[in-house]
């Protein structure tokens, strides 16, 4: 059997590029919104308003290849994770879903901010979110339990911290959400981030078009990022 999807809406939001992407929603600080594709949709979303999140469905547009077993960031180190058990977004159906948070729905225009989706990004349904039926904080989590004891502590000097706020908000990348995602799991690992070892436990990570400089603790699994530059 095959099925044919047609997609209700479009996302917009500065994040353009699969590296801006937030590991997960909840990681983000970022604003957008869905364009409904016609005047069926927005009157069929127009009881949202009152609910903090909804479940978007989407399309993983970027992506055109997929494996059975993947890499993601937070994997253990030397292990590679099957697919179906991750949230990567190179699956055999390219199809995605993230729970943010609703802002307001306004005609077409669905407004959410906190979300890992990426500009132009196809959406292609939306669900409220219901607590009592969408939360389970005791599940299980399978091999990310072990990928626990290897996340870094990722923290900010409050000029480093103030420098990625104002810069957010003139319209310039979310540094803050590259250096969380890129940092907190297997640092410096070369072969997937541009890295270079300035001295010692400093170092600094290619973003874009900025390097931030950080230094790192491996015995607390602590990073300090200390500032950044132009690149």
């Amino acid at each position: 059997m095959t099925f044919e999807i047609t997609p209700i809406g479009t996302l917009h939001c500065d994040g353009w590029f699969r590296f801006e992407a937030p590991r997960q929603g909840v990681f983000a600080e970022n604003r957008g919104f869905i364009e409904l594709n016609d005047a069926r949709y927005a009157e069929a979303a127009a009881d949202l308003n009152g609910f903090d999140r909804i479940w978007v469905v989407f399309v993983f547009h970027l992506n055109q290849t997929w494996n059975t077993k993947v890499t993601p960031p937070v994997a253990p180190p030397g292990r590679k994770i099957g697919v179906l058990a991750t949230r990567s977004p190179h699956r055999p159906n390219r199809i995605g879903m993230s729970c943010v948070e609703l802002e307001k729905a306004e005609g077409s225009r669905i407004y959410i901010r906190n979300f890992d989706l990426l500009d132009k990004t196809p959406v292609i349904d939306i669900k409220p979110y219901i607590p009592a039926a969408d939360a389970f904080p005791d599940a299980r989590t399978g091999w990310l339990e072990e990928a626990a004891a290897n996340r870094h502590t990722v923290t900010f000097t409050p000029e480093a911290e103030t420098y990625c706020r104002e810069l957010l908000a003139s319209g310039g990348p979310d540094l803050l959400n590259f250096c969380r995602v890129q940092l907190s799991y297997a640092p410096l690992d070369v072969t997937r981030k541009k890295l270079t070892q300035i001295s010692g436990n400093h170092w600094q990570i290619l973003i874009r078009s900025f390097r931030a400089d950080f230094t790192i603790d491996p015995d607390n699994h602590t990073i300090l990022v200390i500032g950044f530059s132009r690149a």
